[in-house]
């Protein structure tokens, strides 16, 4: 403990404090030897660079709570990575830059439920660049972040029945290989309709 305390440039009762309010893991013991590893020195300065954000520990602890119970990237991933969207590895602070103010306990857990995000040892990972490019885009302009992952949420429900309603056209109509190599002609098709619609819905008084 008290050679981590040195490495973190805190107090050993920091370091208690920090322990007994659950914001790093228990250390692997073996008799009476308490050993603690690289994964809580990062803990640690993940800390250090969230508190000079402004974050209280009290919000700190509710994040940390919340990714050591969210879905590692195995499980967000499934049977492989998507193929056309790029994987982002984060930190915690990394994060908090993406949506400064805006990372809160409850919109984490929303994005965990997601997919959206998944953890991978102390690192975070976004399932897709793109998403996190436009979501951080549009908090940016004043989109409570709340708001957009409540939207991603109804768009994931449609873009669900989009995507059964071309695989099964180009499944019943398309040769077995020329599935993938015509997908893109239904994302086509989905921006040139989703284009007209807002045309229309913002041509309404």
């Amino acid at each position: 403990m008290e050679e981590l305390a040195k490495e973190a440039g805190i107090t050993v009762r920091t370091l208690r404090f920090y322990r007994e309010r659950g914001l790093i893991p228990p250390p692997r013991r073996e008799g009476r030897i308490a050993w603690y590893d690289d994964s809580h020195l990062a803990r640690l300065r993940t800390i250090a660079a969230l508190l000079e954000r402004g974050h209280t520990l009290s919000g700190i602890a509710d994040l940390a709570s919340a990714f050591d119970s969210g879905r590692d990237v195995g499980e967000v991933l499934g049977l492989g990575e998507p193929t056309e969207e790029t994987p982002v590895r984060l930190t915690p602070e990394d994060l908090a830059d993406y949506f400064e103010g805006e990372v809160t306990p409850e919109n984490l857990v929303a994005a965990l439920d997601l997919g959206y995000l998944a953890t991978d040892g102390e690192e975070i990972v976004h399932i897709s660049r793109r998403l996190l490019d436009v979501s951080s885009a549009l908090v940016k302009e004043g989109v409570p972040l709340s708001a957009v992952l409540a939207a991603g949420r109804e768009v994931r429900s449609h873009a669900e029945a989009l995507a059964a309603l071309f695989v099964e056209l180009l499944r019943s109509h398309a040769a077995a290989g020329d599935v993938e190599r015509l997908r893109p002609l239904a994302k086509s098709v989905v921006e040139a309709e989703l284009s007209m619609a807002m045309d229309r819905r913002l041509r309404e008084p």
